[in-house]
């Protein structure tokens, strides 16, 4: 399906249930001081518009994040090429940093679609929405949703305003004094989120389904250079920096057959790399996993896959590997943490456990530059030698290392220490929340200090 012209969105419905309420769905831009695309797609919001249309509902969405219409330069419309793989660069407009941020040396930007042709676009949208549903993947990018959330008040005053995701979820005080919204905390699925939901914009609330939260309606993605895949939802590990578990309190599977379904559908329409989006997706893998990954290598498909969220090194058996592989497995994350095996902050992993998993891909055939391994950086209290260390360790394996800079999460265990050890008021202002800003760092962000860790993770010394 090619991409519409603009600034056509287009509504989306089954058939035979056209005239059921219109849901629009917003993913907001990024305003930040860098931003790359790592395969970067709002899974929770595709979730939603994709459980509301299988109840009835028309939906559309606005990926802020994602070309959406056909190239036209004149207009300012293009999107810088993207990689191999799908990954790459957004369009980006440098705009005057938050006052809270005004402190730093670094250029700041809205990332993504260019805001006059969003504003545009939505004001060409006909026939309106029934409910605008605004989506928040990091907690300090929440500017961007704030503006969009007043574009549509002003565009449309009487259409109710939702605002989900990270930031409404975790940060829901600070949510409800700024956000020109009604605020949905947790999954839409939750039975109180759903009745709600539907009581707001009118509507007699519809019987839900069984896949609700486990099913992305990717399909509104025009000629998409990739695609995800959610086999799962939530993790049933507690690691003390991540507050998955606050965000989505169950660990729910989805069968293999649903997974598969997606997969070959988003293939049919041309799409070849895929990024695994599960924060478990080596738990329970007899579930769906392995009979996904069986399939794929049984077939004549040519796809590449992808694990932007690191695996749990300790499930990665000579087995595990080879499926892998078999399955096209192209981009391979690992999460390290750090070599000090006995004063962890996840999932206990011990050092012969990281030996044999990293002996084990390598075995499988997988290349040195497939392989990258994720090391926390920036943590409360963390001795940066440590850090350095584990740099070198990943390295004199032949592995690139990836320093995992720490975001203090609310919700996480870890919060209080957090706010503990930052010269910022974490807890009052989500912008300082910034990983980008060095937080928990003595002395904050500073360019020499990047400059000498950049050249570390390449064997140079600063």
């Amino acid at each position: 399906m090619a991409r519409p012209a603009f600034p056509h969105i287009p509504w989306s419905a089954l058939p035979g249930r056209e005239h059921g309420p219109r849901v629009l769905g917003i993913n907001p831009w990024i305003t930040d001081f860098a931003a790359f695309n790592v395969w970067s797609r709002p899974a929770g919001l595709l979730a939603c518009l994709d459980m509301v249309r299988d109840a009835g509902a028309s939906v559309a969405l606005l990926d802020c994040l994602a070309p959406t219409w056909q190239a036209d330069p004149e207009r300012g419309l293009k999107w810088p090429k993207p990689g191999k793989y799908g990954t790459g660069h957004y369009p980006k407009e440098e705009v005057e940093p938050p006052a809270q941020l005004a402190f730093m040396d670094r250029r700041f930007s809205r990332y993504g679609l260019p805001r006059d042709k969003v504003v545009e676009a939505l004001a060409a949208l006909n026939p309106i929405p029934d409910a605008v549903l605004v989506t928040t993947i990091m907690t300090y990018w929440y500017p961007g949703a704030l503006d969009i959330l007043d574009i549509c008040a002003e565009l449309w005053p009487d259409v109710p305003r939702f605002l989900g995701g990270t930031y409404a979820t975790l940060c829901g005080d600070h949510a409800a004094r700024h956000a020109n919204a009604h605020l949905q905390q947790g999954p839409l699925e939750r039975p109180d989120n759903w009745s709600r939901f539907w009581n707001l914009i009118d509507f007699e609330s519809p019987q839900q389904a069984d896949k609700n939260g486990l099913s992305l309606a990717l399909d509104l993605y025009a000629d998409p250079t990739y695609s995800i895949v959610l086999g799962s939802r939530g993790c049933p590990f507690s690691c003390e920096y991540c507050a998955s578990n606050a965000l989505y309190p169950r660990f729910r599977q989805s069968t293999a057959q649903a997974v598969m379904e997606g997969i070959q559908s988003e293939y049919d329409r041309g799409v070849r790399d895929f990024a695994f989006y599960d924060d478990a997706l080596l738990v329970n893998p007899d579930r769906w996993l392995w009979p996904v990954l069986d399939r794929i290598a049984a077939s004549d498909m040519d796809l590449r896959l992808h694990t932007p969220n690191a695996m749990h090194v300790r499930h990665l058996s000579a087995d595990v590997c080879h499926r892998l592989k078999a399955a096209g497995l192209t981009t391979v994350r690992l999460g390290l943490e750090t070599t000090d095996f006995d004063h962890r902050h996840d999932v206990k992993l011990t050092r012969e456990q990281w030996e044999a998993g990293a002996r084990n891909l390598l075995d499988a055939g997988f290349d040195l530059d497939d392989i990258g391994v994720y090391i926390l950086f920036g943590l409360p209290g963390q001795d940066l030698g440590n850090v350095e260390g584990a740099v070198q360790h990943v390295r004199a394996y032949g592995f690139r290392p990836h320093l995992a800079h720490y975001t203090p999460i609310p919700g996480s265990p870890m919060f209080d220490t957090a706010c503990a050890a930052s010269p910022y008021p974490l807890g009052e202002e989500p912008l300082f929340q910034n990983n980008s800003i060095w937080p928990c760092v003595p002395g904050g962000f500073n360019w020499d200090e990047a400059k000498r860790w950049k050249l570390l993770l390449h064997g140079e010394r600063g």
